[in-house]
């Protein structure tokens, strides 16, 4: 891996927290993700499963984590199970985590070699009562192909039929959703690591650059800064393309009096951040340009002063449309008409503005976190508004990444420039 090492104080922690919510005399399981294939003996690079990279600090494929607290040696409360290194592995892919290393990483003291697994945990899973099982369960998973996570599942509900069977989803919902000072560092340093990037960029762009050229000079400063690349599919849209919510093409040439949308970011460690902004490609906004972008900056800026402890999502929601809908009607979009007469179901506002403002976000860019409970100190948002308005060829998204503290916010991005004039003066120089 490219980053740093990390104190396992972090996965330490975040084991506790996880056992602090176990049944009693309850066995839970997690398992790494697959490498997955492309074609012929290709594959993909290796994404460890966030779970488990949360409570291990393990980053290799073939490692299962145990957390066992109420076992009756008393010893094996925590075990891992790594893939046992050799010197031909050694060779062609570089030596994997030894057991020492393993300690190291994680400050689990019980290692074993994940071969061992069957072995060395038929007797454990005799002594509980339940077991805990992980699955996806995001809201928003679309996933056909059977994981790893899947078959394992399938595997240990088939030796052990007669256990209980308990989620550890709710549970790593709810703890991970509350970020600690180790893992605002890390995501700190992703975000500084897309400051770099974007700065970059503001000399680079002029009328006749390509979007996939942009995108380079992206990967080429967050890999320099020992990030593994982009913490999502970089949308690099200028022109009309910025209309298109998920553009990924990256592929046009950006032209002389366009507006580039630029929604890239980078990771560190695994932990995600997730910036927009928009520049002129010829370095200076015209003034409808400016406008709208100054229209989605006020939103962006009176919706992040609404995320406090005890705010709703649905109020908080409701509040952004509010605003979004003055906006709107100022710059001539909607009309009164149009509000009068709206859907509740589907605002007049959602014609340039159709999607949500803010999701939480850490190792995972749309990260895990309960919609429907108040937010609390140390919940990670993004705050992204924008308007879409395909007629004029312009897409004006602004997206920061915002810590709710006990008092208020904190902006891990104040320092990437924002404003329409401190773009422009960077961009000239």
């Amino acid at each position: 891996m490219k980053y740093s090492s990390i104190d396992n104080t972090l996965f330490i922690e975040n084991r506790n927290k996880f056992k602090n919510n176990l049944k009693p005399n309850s066995l839970a399981v997690f398992v790494s993700n697959d490498i997955m294939p492309t074609n012929a003996d290709g594959a993909m690079g290796f994404r460890q499963n966030s779970d488990l990279f949360y409570l291990s600090g393990i980053d290799q494929e073939d490692t299962i984590l145990v957390i066992f607290p109420d076992v009756k040696d008393g010893k094996h409360k925590e075990i891992l199970f790594v893939k046992e290194t050799s010197e031909l592995i050694a060779i062609w892919e570089g030596a994997k985590l030894n057991k020492q290393q393993a300690t190291a990483v994680s400050g689990i003291d019980h290692i074993y070699w994940f071969q061992e697994f069957d072995k060395i945990m038929k007797p454990f899973f005799f002594q509980a009562e339940n077991i805990y099982l992980n699955a996806n369960e995001h809201t928003r998973r679309y996933i056909d192909t059977e994981t790893a996570e899947v078959r394992f599942n399938k595997s240990i509900i088939s030796k052990y039929p007669l256990h209980k069977i308990e989620r550890s989803a709710p549970i790593m919902h709810k703890i991970r959703a509350i970020k600690s000072t180790h893992e605002i560092d890390l995501i700190q340093q992703a975000c500084d690591i897309t400051e770099k990037g974007f700065r970059r960029l503001l000399s680079f762009i002029k009328p006749g650059v390509w979007e996939h050229e942009i995108e380079a000079e992206l990967i080429h400063e967050f890999i320099r800064n020992r990030s593994q690349g982009f913490a999502y599919g970089p949308i690099v849209a200028s022109g009309k393309n910025a209309c298109v919510l998920h553009y990924v093409e990256n592929n046009q040439q950006c032209k002389d009096g366009d507006v580039i949308l630029l929604d890239v970011a980078a990771e560190y460690a695994n932990y995600a951040s997730d910036l927009t902004r928009c520049v002129p490609v010829n370095g200076k906004f015209t003034k409808r340009q400016k406008d709208v972008y100054n229209a989605v900056l006020r939103v962006h800026r009176a919706a992040a002063k609404l995320l406090l402890p005890g705010q709703t999502f649905e109020k908080y929601n409701v509040a952004v449309g509010n605003m979004m809908t003055e906006e709107l009607l100022q710059l001539g979009l909607i009309k009164t008409e149009d509000v009068k007469k709206q859907n509740p179901a589907w605002p007049a506002y959602k014609k340039y503005f159709m999607h949500g403002t803010s999701h939480f976000m850490g190792l995972d860019v749309h990260d895990v976190g309960f919609f429907n409970e108040p937010m609390q100190a140390g919940m990670v948002f993004t705050v992204e508004p924008g308007i879409y308005i395909p007629e004029e060829g312009l897409g004006i998204r602004i997206e920061n990444n915002l810590m709710i503290t006990t008092t208020g916010q904190l902006d891990l991005m104040k320092n990437i420039p924002i404003e329409t004039d401190e773009i422009e003066a960077l961009m000239a120089k």
